[in-house]
């Protein structure tokens, strides 16, 4: 999906230097620490920078990952690294609610999100509403969700990630995936699992 750019980067715009700088230090907050799956020392590294209003990302979470998991993760050859890159509003919001839960429940409640994307993000309802729902259901109080939804500091950093990611490794659009081994292969959009493995097997080592 393509990013709409003045919305959410003139989020950023305003934001004070001091607070950029404690944004820019990801270390300093464990919710900002990597998330990701597979083994650290895996030959092949992809990131994912997805949003989780993104169509396609949830297609890509539902009909490509699991095969990922099975046959490309789980085997040792790939570690799967998420940064977050939200298209608007309510995907910051979703983002900072998986961030505050226990690294354990990451994984987990974001394919949780993915697959019931319909129900919470496109609902005609009230979405935070049921973000809620779905945090609740990942163990998530109501007190810690609306904490998370209206931390600035945290969303900040999260949008601070985001531009980097659009200087660093020219995101355009998601999902968009980094493939890292013996060299390295940017490649935007949804794919199948053929062409992901295959890309995989371009930057594999020797």
């Amino acid at each position: 999906m393509r990013l709409p750019r003045r919305s959410l980067l003139a989020a950023t715009a305003f934001v004070p230097l001091a607070a950029r700088a404690q944004a820019q230090s990801p270390g300093s907050d464990p919710r900002l620490a990597e998330r990701g799956a597979g083994k650290p020392d895996a030959p092949v590294k992809v990131i994912e920078f997805f949003s989780l209003t993104c169509s396609h990302c949830a297609a890509f979470s539902r009909e490509t990952f699991p095969r990922v998991q099975k046959e490309l993760i789980d085997t040792g050859l790939v570690r799967m690294i998420w940064r977050d890159f939200p298209l608007d509003q309510l995907a910051l919001a979703a983002a900072a609610v998986a961030r505050s839960l226990p690294p354990e429940r990451y994984e987990g409640f974001v394919n949780a999100l993915f697959a019931t994307q319909d129900r919470w993000a496109f609902t005609r309802g009230d979405p935070l509403a049921e973000l809620a729902k779905m945090a609740a259901l990942a163990g998530m109080p109501k007190s810690q969700f609306d904490q998370a939804v209206q931390d600035d500091r945290l969303k900040r950093a999260i949008m601070e990630e985001r531009a980097r990611a659009e200087k660093e490794f020219n995101v355009q659009a998601t999902p968009s995936f980094s493939f890292q081994g013996r060299r390295t292969i940017n490649q935007s959009g949804a794919m199948g699992f053929e062409r992901f493995q295959e890309l995989v097997q371009e930057v594999k080592p020797a």
